[in-house]
């Protein structure tokens, strides 16, 4: 009988730090990505250098980062004290080599022990550290983590500091874009949460005097304030928190020493207990929490000393105590919301009196619906038995503990043949497929109750399963995927009307996108491409020369499986839906949606893509 499977000394093998990294980047940088999604890859590279000069600032150094990006290059600069001369090269090449093992000197430090630094070097195909201390200059260069140049020490005028530029391997980011929006609300995050500090990216420059008051004053506009911002903070923790005369559900941005936690954790989960007991004790009375934090738009910040992240990527909290001796993370926030927001509402009567209308308006709305909204529920359920409106995918089955993967998928689409196209060629671990029947309502204008009594809409949102709590979402990506004709163009803004109505978070959080399809095929006897533009086309057939066959696609339905598979998996193209603060969701919904139908024609009929105000491509 034959030997199979054997395990000898042959099988064993030792990667080294960047082997390991390279072959495994999910690891150390979450979901690859091309560059659509804040969390890809690319974003958490910059991050992870730019996280050094923050607990540089932090020590009390360096009250200035540049960070420049020309094409794919980025460099990042700052003036703290600088990497020990010595050890430029193993800081950014030794695992297990950094300045953070010092429990007192970074106990409440971003970074992780050096390592992110050591992932964007392995996984850059050019990588350069500079070091300035005490006129001194040293400098190495690495390609994919292997040292190509290290420069002797010499004398220098230059400030102190560390430069870090770098060039992600599109060996590993397949077709990769940075997309500035992403980039600077990161920049303007680190502002908020360290004032005091200047980012200049690009030459303009960032800076925060009120930390989250700032941020909240980003995101819902003076007029959509039921009341001021509330603007509370103490040694190791602020908050800031407001109620919105339109939106509908509840908002948070969520922080821990630094790290925008998207998906919470322990301290949001608290920071929204402690809001519902302060202020039931106020007015004494035994609201509901839904009524409470309904149109809550609130951010809070916590500083823990050795926090537990439950992923590399650090985008959610798992510790439950501040520090190896201090309270848990439950009661410190408690305490704190219970003491400074009921003293903030007993100084403050006129605030108070806001909160008690908006409270007793949503339980009033509330009692309203929850008639409408058993029926609602009862028909999404036995909808979902009978129909095959959504084909879900594995992922919820297999991971119960985190429902939504950084990879899961909600493909929107319209049309049998559309709809079959998608869920033969999808991944089934990771992509799910909703199928609408016909054009969606315009839901412009309307009020909550006509997403339970619209078919769609409520099956729709019982699919994401948004009705109660944005944190109970399902899947992290959400792509409209419609023809890219007039028609196409037409539902996909009934869609985001839909969303920017109800739900505009899972905008503002960088959760919805438009699936790119190809227009053409260009193809010979031994080439096929696949074009997404007239442009495209005609560098194809330069490219192919001769007479090549050339298909127009006029649908979704008229992609075989077999190619549709290509353009939602390795090489998927997404548009970002991304809002434009400047400008109110209302004004928004008014042009887009409202009675100026010649404006909204001309605006369909030129653009076969979403390149509007609310969504902002380079």
């Amino acid at each position: 009988m034959l030997e199979q499977n054997q395990y000898t000394e042959d099988n064993i093998r030792s990667l080294d730090w960047k082997e390991h990294i390279r072959m495994r980047p999910g690891m150390y940088i979450g979901k690859l990505g091309d560059g659509s999604s804040p969390d890809d890859g690319i974003y958490i590279l910059i991050k992870e250098v730019i996280d050094n000069c923050i607990d540089e600032f932090v020590m009390g150094t360096g009250k200035t980062i540049e960070v420049t990006l020309k094409d794919k290059t980025v460099s990042v600069r700052d003036f703290g004290r600088g990497i020990p001369l010595g050890k430029v090269v193993d800081v950014v090449s030794k695992m297990n080599t950094g300045g953070k093992y010092d429990s007192k000197a970074f106990k409440k430090s971003v970074g992780l022990n050096g390592v992110g630094t050591k992932a964007v070097n392995a996984l850059s195909n050019y990588f350069r550290v500079e070091s300035v201390r005490d006129n001194m200059i040293k400098a190495a260069e690495f390609s994919a983590g292997e040292l190509t140049l290290e420069e002797d020490q010499i004398e220098t005028t230059k400030r102190k500091g560390t430069k870090v530029t770098f060039i992600a391997d599109e060996a590993i980011f397949k077709n990769y874009k940075y997309r500035t929006e992403y980039i600077i609300k990161m920049l303007k995050n680190y502002c908020y949460l360290n004032t005091g500090l200047t980012i200049i990216f690009n030459g303009e420059k960032y800076f925060s005097e009120d930390g989250l008051k700032d941020l909240l004053g980003e995101t819902i506009t003076e007029d959509d304030r039921i009341y001021p911002i509330i603007h509370l903070k103490d040694e190791d923790i602020e908050i800031a928190m407001t109620h919105s005369k339109t939106q509908y559900s509840e908002e948070y941005y969520s922080f821990v020493n630094g790290q925008n936690t998207t998906q919470g954790g322990t301290h949001l989960g608290a920071f929204r207990e402690a809001i519902v007991r302060t202020i039931k004790e106020f007015y004494n009375k035994n609201f509901e929490a839904s009524d409470i934090r309904k149109s809550i738009v609130s951010a809070i910040s916590v500083k823990v000393e050795e926090p537990v992240f439950e992923s590399q990527t650090k985008t959610k909290l798992g510790s439950t105590d501040m520090g190896p001796e201090g309270p848990s993370v439950r009661t410190f926030v408690n305490d704190f919301v219970k003491n400074k927001l009921d003293n903030f509402l007993h100084r403050n009567p006129d605030v108070a009196e806001a909160l008690l209308r908006k409270i007793l308006q949503a339980e009033r709305e509330r009692k309203e619906l929850s008639g409408i909204r058993k029926l609602a529920r009862d028909r999404a359920k036995k909808s979902s038995l009978h129909n095959k409106k959504l084909r879900d995918c594995r992922v919820h089955l297999t991971d119960a503990k985190n429902p939504r993967s950084l990879e899961s998928t909600l493909f929107i689409t319209e049309g049998d043949s559309a709809s079959g196209s998608i869920t033969k060629s999808r991944d089934v671990n990771t992509q799910a497929v909703f199928s609408l029947r016909g054009k969606p309502l315009n839901s412009y204008g309307m009020s909550k109750k006509i997403v339970y009594e619209n078919e769609e809409f409520n099956l729709l949102q019982a699919a994401l399963d948004i009705e109660d709590e944005m944190e109970n979402l399902r899947y992290n990506n959400i792509v409209i995927a419609t023809d890219a004709d007039v028609d196409g163009m037409h539902i996909r803004l009934l869609l985001i009307t839909f969303f920017l109505q109800f739900f505009p978070e899972l905008i503002k959080e960088n959760h919805l996108y438009i699936l790119q399809t190809p227009l053409f095929r260009v193809r010979n006897k031994k080439e096929t491409i696949y074009c997404y533009s007239d442009q495209e086309r005609r560098d194809a057939i330069e490219k192919l020369k001769g007479k090549p066959e050339l298909t127009r696609f006029k649908g979704l339905g008229e992609i075989s499986p077999d190619e549709f598979k290509h353009f939602i998996g390795q090489d998927i193209r997404l548009d970002p839906v991304l809002m434009d603060k400047a400008t109110p969701v209302e004004t928004l919904l008014e042009f887009y949606m409202g009675k100026n139908t010649p404006d909204r024609q001309e605006f369909i009929i030129n653009n076969l893509k979403v390149e509007l105000d609310v969504v902002k491509e380079e």
